[in-house]
């Protein structure tokens, strides 16, 4: 549904509570068409699939540079550029100005005009050559390698007695994200005991999004997370740990 008179609506691509990749495309047309622009988070998809802004019509696109194999602290920022025109940084300084008098600036030109101060230039040149590395393996190779983690996590977890998936059940439209939980056993402790015994570290609690658990009466969940480097024998070993959590407990 649409708010009337919303000016912008801001989404994810893909969820960080179960990886499920939203329909953006016929969102921001719907958005659109009720005269809204559209801010699209897209940290959890640009690592993992092919993405092309302009054919989404995306006003914006954001996403964070340590989900994709960069430095911490980096980021990149899409608009489209009659919109970046538009917009005022959020403070000024060296190099954003073509002049400078006693009383005003005049500002350059998108993206100069947001970049104030000194960059942080090797978090830069890191991102750079993450996402080379990533275009050189290739988005599609790195998609098609989670879904078969996915699948043997899944079917492997649904095998546990008292395992749920929170979220889509469907292991092609999750990504390389499935969470989940264990009946009588808390997500931490499942967390701890996976640490603890297996040295397998994976993720619990409400993940950021507390309404959404609060919502539906789950006290947050287990997720796991798999990407490039992890092999079918690491997803293999993550669900016989499982099932050892579920004996002993």
């Amino acid at each position: 549904f649409m708010v009337k008179g919303a000016r912008l609506v801001s989404i994810i691509y893909t969820s960080n509570i179960d990886g499920y990749t939203l329909p953006v495309k016929e969102i921001i047309k719907t958005a659109h068409d009720h005269g809204a622009l559209v801010m699209l988070d897209a940290a959890q998809t640009i690592p993992h699939k092919e993405i092309d802004a302009k054919k989404l019509d995306v006003d914006f696109l954001a996403f964070s540079g340590h989900k994709m194999l960069g430095p911490s602290g980096t980021g990149i920022l899409y608009g489209k550029y009659h919109l970046l025109e538009e917009l005022n940084p959020i403070f000024t300084g060296g190099g954003v100005a073509k002049n400078t008098t006693y009383t005003g600036h005049e500002l350059l030109e998108p993206p100069e005009k947001f970049e104030a101060g000194l960059q942080n230039y090797a978090g830069m040149i890191g991102l750079g050559e993450a996402a080379k590395y990533l275009m050189k393996v290739g988005l599609n190779n790195i998609e098609k390698h989670e879904l078969e983690l996915n699948k043997i996590a899944t079917e492997g977890l649904l095998e546990i007695d008292g395992s749920r998936i929170i979220g889509i059940q469907d292991y092609r439209l999750r990504s390389g994200v499935i969470s989940f939980g264990l009946d009588g056993i808390h997500s931490h402790d499942i967390c701890m005991i996976l640490d603890d015994t297996e040295n397998i570290m994976i993720r619990s609690g409400s993940h950021c999004v507390h309404s959404w658990f609060n919502s539906r009466g789950i006290q947050g969940s287990a997720r796991a997370s798999f990407y490039l480097y992890n092999t079918k024998e690491e997803v293999e070993k993550f669900v016989d740990a499982l099932k050892k959590v579920r004996k002993a407990i």
